[in-house]
């Protein structure tokens, strides 16, 4: 290890233990540390500026200096710094937080419950469908289905959910009574000569069969995003949602939307869901819900699903589970005024008017030969790298061309996010066209910079 002294990346080094990171080479290369941040830039401790291109981790979408939530939280700090939802008690604002989701929600739903992050509300969902299925008198309908590469969080059970090898090895993962079915990309899940339609076609018969075999009675939920983040952006092909709905509403499965990513206007309405055509009996939502300037998540559930809890927490004498900062008044405020932002500003319809120059200017990567695929929707996209576009081979993941990608991004002053060879580009929904313009500029110049790399070292097909 290099010697720092004491210097901040010295001392992260010695204390700081970073999630989704080569543990090992942190400690040779150590972190980029920032220290401050604005609109949709952010300044490290050398005070070079970059452009947020995932806006954090796909959640600071009203950019990094927006002084409306700063003032709500000090406001709410102010007037209640603290309170909880225990035993019949609850804060004013964290009522009307609750009404005002229900009263924007994609679908009818009923109540909602609150928590800190979008892993602990899929993970609240998990418990929720078992309550609901023991209330309803059935104790065998208890598993629940995901998909190969999905993102639903890093608890035992929501990290079981998550169909992503790093995330279940060595963590003994997953847990009993969690299945995966098949990945909706085209791209890559497609047999040759299948239609978008016929694979969408293929993907529901499998999930059928996945749920005949074993048994519609223990089969209790269908977990999806609308579109597919940390799994690499991945949009589903036309009918896919009608067709695996029509098998769940079959089975009697429940089906949950994961919104983390794709709610509060990210792919261009206010939820994916309507984006999608999804109509889920469960929502989970976080992120963007208060422009990640606080930590809060949202479960809503439908009518049925809460009179079974009722029922059953009668039976009990109360419902078993509450969560410290469950609605927490001073994140329920931030949420709040995030909320009003979104609809005073008129954000979603600034992310329609600016998402065509973003998709198109992705658009043109796709001639690269570099480059298999570019997809995305909204104001969220994605350019997946191969080493031979004639037949989709991927770089052997040891040679690092992602990774390398990223790290000739942030020389251009762009930080994004590499997952495996797929380069990820989700930047706050205040993005203005000139700045989308900065953005592919600098995507340009790093992936010519990565096939000079690329071909210098001998990684491309022959």
């Amino acid at each position: 290890m290099t010697d720092r002294g004491n210097s901040a990346a010295s001392r992260d080094i010695s204390y700081h233990v970073h999630g989704y990171t080569n543990l090992k080479k942190h400690e040779e290369r150590g972190p980029l540390i920032i220290t401050g941040g604005n609109g949709i830039r952010v300044t490290d401790e050398n005070g070079k500026s970059y452009i947020e291109g995932l806006s954090g981790l796909w959640c600071t979408s009203l950019g990094f200096q927006e002084d409306r939530l700063v003032d709500a939280a000090t406001a709410a700090l102010k007037k209640l710094p603290y309170y909880h939802g225990f035993a019949h008690k609850t804060a004013d604002v964290t009522i009307d937080l609750a009404e005002k989701l229900i009263s924007i929600a994609p679908v009818p739903m009923s109540k909602v419950l609150f928590a800190n992050s979008g892993s602990e509300a899929n993970d609240l969902a998990i418990k929720v469908i078992w309550y609901y299925n023991n209330a309803l008198g059935r104790p065998e309908k208890k598993k629940i289905i995901s998909r190969n590469r999905a993102y639903h969080g890093i608890t035992v059970a929501t990290g079981s959910l998550t169909g992503l090898p790093p995330i279940h090895g060595d963590f003994d993962l997953p847990i009993d009574r969690i299945l995966h079915t098949d990945c909706p990309h085209y791209y890559r899940g497609a047999e040759d000569g299948e239609s978008e339609e016929d694979f969408a076609s293929r993907c529901a018969g499998n999930l059928e069969k996945m749920i005949v075999d074993e048994g519609p009675d223990t089969v209790a939920a269908f977990f999806a995003e609308p579109l597919m983040g940390a799994g690499g952006v991945i949009v589903p092909p036309a009918t896919y949602f009608e067709k695996i709905q029509a098998v769940l509403k079959k089975y009697d499965v429940l089906m949950l939307a994961d919104e983390v990513i794709c709610g509060f206007g990210r792919t261009g309405n206010m939820w994916g869901t309507q984006t999608l055509g999804m109509k889920p009996d469960i929502l989970t939502c976080a992120k963007a819900l208060s422009s990640a300037y606080i930590p809060i998540s949202a479960l809503m559930i439908s009518e049925p699903i809460y009179q079974a809890l009722v029922k059953q927490s009668e039976k009990l004498g109360l419902f078993g589970h509450g969560s410290t900062y469950a609605g927490h008044p001073v994140a329920a405020a931030v949420a709040l005024e995030t909320l009003k932002i979104y609809e005073e500003d008129e954000i979603i319809k600034h992310v329609r008017a600016i998402s065509p120059k973003f998709q198109d200017g992705l658009a043109q990567f796709a001639e690269h030969p570099l480059v298999g695929e570019v997809r995305g929707l909204g104001l969220v996209g994605a350019i997946e790298l191969v080493r031979d576009k004639s037949t989709k081979a991927p770089f052997d993941p040891k040679q690092g061309v992602g990774p390398h990608f990223q790290a000739c991004a942030e020389n251009e002053g762009l930080i994004l996010r590499a997952i495996g060879d797929s380069l990820a580009v989700c930047p706050p929904l205040i993005t203005s066209e000139e700045e989308i313009g900065e953005i592919m500029g600098c995507l340009e110049r790093a992936l010519d910079a990565t096939w000079d790399w690329v071909e210098k070292n001998g990684v491309a097909a022959a």
